[in-house]
Parts: structure tokens; sequence; C-alpha cells
């Protein structure tokens, strides 16, 4: 299709969805629910997903991508409210803007917190739809060169990188809170023999943990223990500022954001990744290459705008194999390749012979869906921040219940209730002894796959680690790896500056060097 022609299509698509009151509202409504969904923990934008696709079995194809999409592109967004605003990331995917976000909040900008991460996620969600329409051949060939080897050395990295998310002096205990996470997702059934491992013969555990309880447990029950404990409000509701985004301070990210889009994009663009990592590797890299890393986790707006570019940005880069290989870059995603094939559409290469407008019409609706995201976090920003106002000891409980119901509606399964607690407990000591909680949940989120391809890797090569070192981009992650670790281990003063002023990683003054 030509240029001309795409214009025509995208064009077209765009005024048959404006011009129908009907389809207006199901946007909004959408959007909106998605909000909602990302905004209370446990319940993601995969379920969200899953959930409205047996809805839209009725429709046609365009409106339920327009229902579908909004829902996607809000939910993705509607985890950060929780996150800024009590330090509970409603998804895995709002979890590295806690980071920065709920400082913000506690010093009374909550508003300012809300409106850069709207305006960031809008921002990622255009970059990512961009690429898509684009790229999307070019990026998906790309993604296609990663092997079982190449994946087990991402996940390796995601663990790596996100306990160097910490203070300097404490990158040691972020990389063992990491392999902690690590070590508790090998609990259940191997995936590849179907062994069962650490399970103590409790049939509970043969499938694993479930990341959603753990998330709301190692976030929600320390935050509620702290807060009881110190008897402290949860953030000041007055002065918190306008909702409307500082365009001077988005200006001046211009950098960050566009490589935060591209972290996503890419990240997004390799199958059974999703938004989480995208979110915290963008972070890690905004960090690395900032002039002033220690601010970090202390309220500082880069690092919003990092993770919520990213994290958004992967949705557009997740569509490009689904859209073009039939193959989910994320658990939303795949709930999507099944919406699509239910409406008689099925994605793959042959797609843009079969339906060569398809790819057009998909990005005119994204760009509405994103649209009415910005629209409806907008609205809801002034209300949601009111919720500062609210003293601990009211609101705490009633952010115990929504841990639980979160938590429980899971599969509807009581024994996530207990883990829950169990990890939200373990997870309080550990930040009692300056242990990072962030990274152990993202070992959790990454260990099966670092576990699975790690496994599979050494099948299929006999046993020989030889392929982690002829493989181009498996040399190429592990010398991120090696420059990580020389980069960060305190007991080795001599990499600390100089190798990263030679190489350019991060800042070339640490504290304590």
């Amino acid at each position: 299709m030509d240029i001309m022609s795409s214009f025509s299509v995208f064009g077209g698509t765009l005024l048959s969805l404006l011009s129908s009151p009907a389809n207006l509202l199901l946007l909004l409504g959408a959007s909106f629910a998605g909000i909602i969904f990302g905004a209370l923990p446990g319940l993601t934008a995969t379920l969200g997903v899953a959930l409205l696709t047996t809805l839209t079995y009725g429709m046609d194809v365009n409106t339920a991508l327009v229902a579908l999409l909004g829902l996607y592109v809000g939910a993705i967004y509607g985890g950060s409210y929780p996150a800024i605003l009590i330090n509970i990331p409603g998804t895995a995917a709002a979890a590295a803007t806690s980071l920065d976000g709920y400082p913000l909040a506690l010093k009374g900008q909550g508003g300012r917190a809300l409106g850069l991460t709207t305006t960031a996620s809008l921002i990622g969600t255009l970059m990512g739809i961009l690429v898509l329409v684009i790229a999307a051949p070019w990026v998906a060939k790309m993604a296609l060169q990663f092997t079982s080897f190449e994946f087990f050395l991402l996940a390796l990295f995601g663990i790596l990188i996100s306990g160097t998310l910490t203070s300097s002096d404490l990158v040691i205990k972020g990389w063992i809170a990491g392999l902690l996470g690590l070590a508790i997702s090998t609990i259940g059934r191997d995936p590849l023999q179907f062994f069962p491992r650490f399970t103590f013969d409790m049939p509970n555990l043969d499938q694993g943990l479930e990341v959603v309880p753990v998330l709301i447990g190692a976030f929600g029950i320390p935050q509620v223990i702290k807060a009881l404990r110190n008897k402290e409000s949860l953030g000041a509701m007055q002065d918190f500022g306008r909702i409307l985004p500082e365009w001077s301070t988005l200006f001046k990210n211009g950098k960050n954001i566009t490589r935060s889009s591209m972290i996503g994009i890419g990240i997004g663009a390799v199958p059974g990744i999703g938004e989480d990592i995208a979110g915290w590797v963008s972070y890690g890299a905004a960090k690395n290459t900032s002039s002033h890393p220690d601010t970090f986790g202390t309220g500082e707006s880069e690092g919003i705008i990092a993770s919520e570019t990213a994290n958004n940005a992967c949705i557009g880069g997740a569509l490009i194999p689904l859209l073009t290989l039939g193959i989910p870059g994320s658990p939303p995603a795949a709930m999507l390749l099944g919406a699509l094939m239910l409406h008689g559409i099925t994605p793959g290469p042959m797609i843009v012979i079969e339906n060569p407008a398809f790819l057009i019409e998909v990005t005119a609706i994204l760009v509405l869906c994103s649209v009415a995201m910005w629209a409806n976090g907008m609205f809801l920003a002034k209300q949601v921040v009111k919720v500062l106002s609210i003293p601990a000891p009211i609101f705490l409980p009633v952010v115990t219940l929504m841990c639980i119901l979160g938590s429980y509606a899971l599969g509807l399964n009581v024994f996530n209730l207990y883990m829950m607690v169990l990890v939200g407990i373990f997870a309080y000591f550990l930040g009692e002894m300056q242990y990072p909680i962030s990274p152990l949940v993202i070992g959790v989120i990454l260990g099966p796959m670092a576990d699975e391809n790690l496994r599979r890797a050494l099948m299929v090569s006999e046993g020989s680690l030889m392929p982690f070192i002829e493989r181009p981009v498996s040399i190429l992650l592990l010398l991120v790896i090696v420059l990580v670790l020389l980069t960060k281990v305190p007991q080795y003063p001599i990499f600390k500056g100089w190798i990263m002023k030679k190489l350019g990683f991060g800042p070339a003054k640490v504290k304590g060097a």
C-alpha cells in the first residue's frame, strides 16, 4: 500500500469512528474501564482484555478493536495512580513509576506527578504507534534473532539492572534481593519436564507463585504496616499543584523521552517480555545516564517520565510481532490475538496480502485510544489526588481490602491470599534490613523466563555454553552484563571512575569512590 492510500485509509477510519456517537461513547467508556482495571491491584490489562473479549463477539472488527485497545491502553496507564498516590502499583508495568512518583506525592506534588505521568503515557503510546507503522517488518525481523540463549541473558540483565536502581551503597543488596526473587520463582513444577520443585507436596504450589499476589504483597503489605506503625499519613493534599503537565519539563526531557520510547518499543517487539520490564529497563537507563543519579528515588521527574513513556510505548512494540508474525509481544497482546481470531482476523505475514488496510486501521484506532486515555486521565487526576487527604487509619484498611480482593480475584483462589500475606511480611523484614523490594519482584517476574530458557538452551546445546559466545546478540548482551557488574560493584573502586568515564556508562563520579 502506497503512502497516499495509507493516509486515505487512516483518515477514513478516523472519520468513521468519530462520526459515530456510539463509537465515541464506547471509546471513552473502554478507556475509563481500562484505567480502573489498571488502578485496582490485581485487575490487570490482561484480565481486562480477556473479560472484554467475550462481550465483543457481536461487534464488527473495528468496533471491537476500539473497545479492546481502549481498555488495553487505559490499563497500562492506570497502574500509575495507586503507584504514585499510595506506593502500591496497580500493575507490574507501573512498579518503576512508584520509585519517584510516591516521593513526589509525599511532597505535596501528587498532581504534578500525575500530570507528567499522563502526558508521558500519551507521548509513549504515540511514539509506539509511529514505529508500528514505519518499522513493523524490520523490528519484527530483529526480534526473531532471539533464541533461548538471548532470552536467558535478557532476563538476567533485567534482574541485574533492577538491583542497580537503588543507591550506590545498596547495589549488592539489590542484587541479592533480585536473586532471592529468582529463587522464589523456581517454586512449582518444572515447565520442561514437569518435576515438582520446592512444593513440599502442596498441590497449591504446583503451578508456582502467581505474580499478582507477590506484587501486591511485596508493595502493599509493608506499606500498610509502616504507615500504621508510624501513624503517618499517606501524603499532603494541600499544594498538590496543577494537574496540567509542565511543558518545560517535558521539553527538557526530550532525549529521555526518545530513549525511553525506543527502549519500550524494542522490548515490546521481543515476544513474551512485556510492559513491566520495559518500565524497569528505561528507568535504569535514565538513572545510569543522568548527571544526578543520587536524586532518583526521591521524587525525580526524569524517573517518572522514563518509566511511563517506556511502558506505554511498549504497547505499539508488542503489536508489531502480533500483527506481522502472529506472535504476541506481551500478555495483553496474547489476549488480543485470541480476540482477533474470534473476529475472523488471523495475524501473521499473510495479513498484509489478505487485508492490506488492517494495519493502518489499527493505527488510527490506537491514536484515538491514546487521546481518550489522556482526556480521561486528566479528568480523573483531579479526583483521585484527593485520596491523599484521607487519614491513614481510615484509608489503609480500604487499601488492605483492595489488596485482598485483587489477590483473590486471580483464579478465586484463597491460597493466593496466604501467599500475599507471607510475601508481604517477608518483604517488610527485608525492607527493615534495607534490602530493596523492587528487585525481588522483578526476580519473581523474570525468573520463569530465565529458568525455562537457560534449561532449554542447555538441552539444545547438549550442555555446552559455547553458543553464549558464538551468537552476535548473545555476545552483545554478555558485554552489557559484564559492564554493569564492573561499573557497579563497590568493592572495586578502580572500575567505578575509570570505566564509567571512558565508556560513558553513567556518571563518572560515584558516591564512595
